[in-house]
């Protein structure tokens, strides 16, 4: 019974562990990541090349930006997601606490500069000059449209106000499209250097990129802005692109995964973006990026073990799968070595007590049939009954197991057995020769 209930204790422990406490990583994992033609499904792919040589299938879901990411996290609906600065509630609330949301950031992985384009205007002494005019500020659901709102609104631009100031919601390549056909006079887009429509627009020199010389002030107002300097000629060298040092406004952009997400599945992101983003670009130096600086969403927990200790031990040196089994059959072992290591030292002293405790119960119901034997005469059926009990000890004394430091009692015992026997046929004999 001991022994059952013990097994049945480890049981019930083991599957705690494997089911609570160190559950086995899911095989695929879904990422929310932008427009098919932006930087965010740039970065997807890489992430999903990355993932799949670890046996985890990362699939991607295209969006139409940060907004629509944040509502699928919310939603359960993907586990991982590129969020734009300025859109998280960090950024909104700096002092909101952790638990005010589910997501959590592992990291900030990119600059995503304010690039404003416009073919006629000046825009270097300030957005005021797009007062009246149409601008293209990115497409419903995206934090494109609402960092360009926000960016307006400073200078007192609304389409409400009343000036003819439209506001067309559109992104991208068809942006870009209205933007050379005339149909809006500025674009305004929310993307990293890397983002193929930035990189078409950098490249036409018919477009002119607005140099906000309120940039640092901006910073100020709005602190999920950051200042950053395109220097002349880094876009193009050979066509001395941009012609002179552009001043401009940029967010960053965050890595965002749901709260319940696999600890192991986390650091394998934050491995995939140290790959794919640490090489650095046109704005960043090598290394800048990944950061656990600036995020709009509370740092994951295992994001800052990861930054401030690096990877996993055993991730180190095994494969990720590998690593993962070690790292579970360890944490079975612990626990059971904490277990059974006392029980090793306390078992045999209690198994000893048992056996000592059985030898004194047989010295006991001899003890009984002593007295039996010396106070009465015993009839017939008594001694009948007392010769089964004698058997029945003797019995248990041969097929018991006892310690060889308990032998001696054992051999006393089947001394005292015998004598009792003794005692018993003499009076057997007596009342024979009575009859």
């Amino acid at each position: 019974m001991l022994w059952g209930i013990l097994v049945l204790l480890l049981l019930v422990l083991l599957w705690l562990l494997v089911r609570h406490l160190s559950p086995v990583p899911p095989r695929s994992l879904v990422m929310t990541t932008g427009a098919p033609d932006g930087a965010y499904y740039r970065f997807g792919e890489r992430y999903r090349e990355i993932l799949r040589a670890n046996g985890i299938d990362l699939v991607l879901q295209p969006s139409r930006g940060g907004m629509e990411n944040i509502e699928r996290l919310k939603a359960g609906s993907a586990a991982v997601g590129f969020v734009q600065g300025g859109t998280g509630i960090l950024a909104t609330n700096p002092e909101a606490p952790a638990s005010a949301t589910a997501l959590r950031s592992l990291a900030t992985v990119a600059y995503e500069p304010v690039w404003i384009f416009s073919r006629t205007i000046d825009l270097d002494e300030g957005l005021g000059a797009l007062a009246g005019r149409r601008v293209a500020v990115g497409v419903p659901g995206s934090a494109n449209l609402y960092v360009a709102r926000e960016l307006l609104g400073a200078y007192g631009i609304r389409p409400d106000a009343g000036d003819g100031t439209v506001f067309v919601q559109q992104g991208g390549t068809d942006a870009a499209r209205l933007l050379a056909e005339g149909q809006v006079d500025a674009a305004i887009v929310i993307a990293a250097a890397q983002a193929p429509i930035v990189q078409q627009l950098l490249g036409d020199s018919s477009m002119r990129l607005a140099s906000l010389a309120q940039a640092p002030g901006l910073a100020q107002r709005h602190p999920y802005f950051i200042p950053l300097t395109l220097s002349r000629g880094a876009a193009d060298p050979a066509h001395d692109l941009p012609h002179h040092d552009v001043q401009l406004l940029a967010t960053t952009a965050n890595l965002v995964v749901r709260e319940d997400i696999h600890p192991a599945l986390a650091h394998l992101l934050l491995d995939a973006a140290r790959e794919v983003h640490s090489a650095g670009g046109l704005l960043s130096r090598p290394g800048t990026f990944p950061s656990e600086k600036g995020t709009d969403f509370p740092l994951s927990d295992v994001a800052e073990r990861y930054f401030k200790n690096g990877r996993p031990f055993l991730q180190n040196y095994l494969p990720f799968w590998v690593a993962i089994w070690v790292q579970r059959v360890l944490l079975l072992l612990v626990p059971l070595a904490a277990i059974m290591v006392p029980l090793a030292r306390v078992l045999p002293g209690i198994v000893t007590w048992r056996r000592q405790s059985k030898l004194y119960r047989r010295y006991g119901e001899l003890k009984y049939l002593e007295q039996d034997l010396a106070s009465h005469k015993l009839d017939a059926a008594e001694r009948s009954a007392a010769h089964a009990k004698l058997d029945h000890i003797q019995d248990e004394i041969v097929h018991a197991q006892f310690p060889l430091d308990l032998y001696d009692r054992v051999y006393t015992l089947r001394q005292h057995v015998d004598y009792v026997r003794a005692q018993l046929d003499r009076q057997s004999e007596r009342a024979s020769d009575g009859s």
